[in-house]
């Protein structure tokens, strides 16, 4: 939650905060600890996006609005619902964690597990926080960080929306939400379908150049129930079909073809209850995932790989006294994978505890271990401690802040059946493969004042040691670095509210991202910079949003350097009455020509027109 608070002090889930003036900003987040939070308070590096942000910049896709977040850089093959990856600091998208309303999205089906960002839309997601860095402790997560997603919550009243969406590419977007609930019950479900034409996906299409085009129906729900004072039981799903067009696939006889298709989907779910009795905060809860993708060329399948993952586990709390926490909690987890030539599972345990401690309401510490017991790669334990102290400063207030933290990935599953068949050759056969382990620590500062202007600027350093690559030039499999792969540079961002109805913000990334082998990692840019203004008439009728990204020079795969390149988008919106809105949007303004990954086009100026009815 964010707003203004017109009192001289809170207490926020027992936590006492000193308020910098009658009107000051206290926002209360969950991603760094798994429990709500005041975010002065906090050590580790965040970001947060807010359902305004999201509801501004009209996006369909969320990695849209995630590649202007500080530190992160997105890579797409050729158009929505391509192979997406995500980066955070220079790392691979694999080493993140995504939760949407705290299920973990994750897909165990592919060479690595990881989330499909791609195929996740933005209808119906209100919150979005970004935890940067190696976050083993509480999340099992490794160096990438942790993305946590959240749509509406605590609804009350009967509330509705529709929206469509039409444009470029032969577009449209149609999305429907509801939302309501009592004292004792309440609900939330959004749907929506994308489809479109695309683009000729990849620039070695030349006889063809036909578009690639992708659809995309998603349904996402939840329900929660509080039956008796204290205790709360939430189910969550959320289910994904998706068909896309791409190019460079082949036949059963090895030859290319552009004619490929892939169809994905996943069906995923959560149930949870949590209790608070008097100084304890219980909650117990069940994650499954199935994901199933099917490839075909010339209408022929070629491979069909499943995968699910299951997680339950329990997480407490427990404040002695309003200055001390411990969070403590245990998991089990389950992957498995199936393609028709590898089929394997595997489970982890998992252990944890953290310590909390509000020195004064000036220091905030914490510090904490988790255990982890892996089938295959055995027992590991990862740490993470953090400080944020806060300095009081004429109007305003500063913070100093650090965080260290650990983790580590065992090789997938696919990972380790390649490298296990039958045929396998040198120099894969001579590597038997080791888990990853990551550390990292970043130092920073912070100002907030009550003229609303805000800022940080961190240093951040961080390594894999034992990164797993695959083998690109004799393609035997995955190989191991033999020193530690390493990402450090620095975060500036700041946000400020000029007048009521102007704000600004900008962030600016420098990253040295280098291999195992000392070279610098490809698709990793060393320069990102955004800058957004955001306007709307005093009576909010009109809003007018600007968005500017710059991508520095990029090193490429092979060494093939990637020139730079500027992006400007706008949006808008218009309410004509308190339910009816028109909006329109403008991508890639200048029609720059520009290259995130070589070989793959990118969209031309692309524009975009819809309404949206509330009720």
């Amino acid at each position: 939650m964010s707003g203004l608070i017109k009192i001289s002090c809170l207490i926020l889930f027992g936590y006492s905060v000193n308020c910098l003036t009658q009107e000051s900003i206290e926002e209360i987040v969950i991603t760094s600890s798994r429990v709500p939070m005041p975010l002065r308070q906090i050590g580790t590096s965040m970001s947060v996006i807010t359902a305004e942000d999201i509801e501004r910049r009209q996006s369909n896709f969320l990695t849209d609005i995630l590649q202007c977040q500080t530190s992160i850089t997105i890579n797409n093959a050729g158009g929505p619902g391509k192979a997406t990856a995500l980066s955070i600091r220079g790392e691979e998208g694999y080493r993140t964690l995504v939760r949407l309303d705290g299920i973990n999205i994750s897909d165990t089906s592919g060479p690595q597990v990881s989330p499909r960002l791609g195929q996740l839309l933005s209808t119906g997601i209100t919150r979005v926080e970004i935890l940067r860095g190696p976050q083993g402790l509480l999340y099992g997560a490794d160096a990438g960080g942790v993305i946590n997603i959240g749509t509406i919550k605590n609804a009350g009243e009967l509330k509705g929306a529709i929206s469509m969406e039409a444009g470029s590419y032969d577009t449209n977007q149609k999305a429907a939400s509801l939302s309501g609930g009592s004292d004792i019950v309440d609900f939330f479900l959004s749907g929506a379908k994308i489809q479109t034409r695309g683009f000729n996906s990849r620039t070695s299409d030349t006889s063809v150049r036909d578009d690639d085009g992708y659809k995309n129906e998603t349904a996402h729900g939840k329900i929660s129930t509080t039956p008796l004072d204290g205790l709360r039981l939430d189910f969550v799903f959320h289910d994904v079909d998706a068909e896309n067009e791409y190019d460079n696939c082949y036949t059963t006889s090895f030859s290319a073809s552009n004619d490929c298709n892939d169809f994905f989907s996943q069906e995923a779910w959560r149930a949870s209850a949590n209790y608070e009795l008097g100084n304890f905060d219980h909650e117990v809860s069940y994650n499954n995932s199935e994901t199933d993708r099917a490839f075909f060329t010339e209408d022929i399948t070629g491979f069909s790989p499943q995968g699910e993952l299951t997680q339950y586990g329990y997480l407490g709390s427990y404040m002695p006294r309003t200055s001390t926490r411990f969070v403590y909690g245990i998991e089990h987890k389950k992957e498995s994978m199936n393609d028709g030539t590898y089929n394997s599972s595997r489970d982890q345990n998992g252990y944890f505890l953290e310590y909390q401690q509000d020195f004064n309401s000036k220091l905030f510490f914490t510090g904490g271990i988790r255990h982890d017991d892996n089938n295959d790669f055995g027992s590991h334990n990862s740490a993470r401690v953090s400080a944020a102290y806060l300095i009081a400063y004429k109007t305003g207030e500063l913070k100093l802040k650090s965080t260290l933290g650990t983790g580590f990935r065992p090789p997938s599953l696919f990972e380790i059946a390649y490298n296990s068949r039958q045929d396998v050759y040198p120099p894969a056969a001579d590597v038997p493969l080791r888990e990853e382990k990551s550390k990292g620590f970043d130092l920073g500062v912070g100002w907030i004042s009550s003229n609303s202007l805000r800022a940080n600027l961190v240093y951040f350093d961080q390594s894999i040691e034992n990164e797993i690559y695959f083998d690109n030039l004799t393609y035997s499999g995955y190989l191991q670095g033999a020193g530690e792969s390493e990402s450090k540079g620095i975060e500036f961002d700041f946000e400020w509210m000029i007048k009521p109805n102007l704000n600004i913000s900008s962030n600016y990334t420098n990253n040295r991202a280098k291999t195992s082998a000392g070279d610098t990692r490809a698709l990793r840019p060393k320069n990102l910079a955004n800058i957004n203004v955001a306007w709307n008439s005093l009576s909010e009728q009109l809003t007018i949003n600007l968005n500017y990204r710059y991508v520095g020079k990029t090193r490429g795969p092979y060494g093939v350097d990637i020139d730079s390149y500027n992006l400007i988008e706008v949006s808008s919106s218009w309410s004509i009455t308190k339910s009816f809105t028109l909006f329109a949007r403008v991508e890639n303004m200048t029609n720059e020509s520009y290259v995130t990954i070589p070989g793959y086009n990118t969209p031309e100026a692309s524009v975009y027109l819809g309404f949206r009815y509330k009720i």
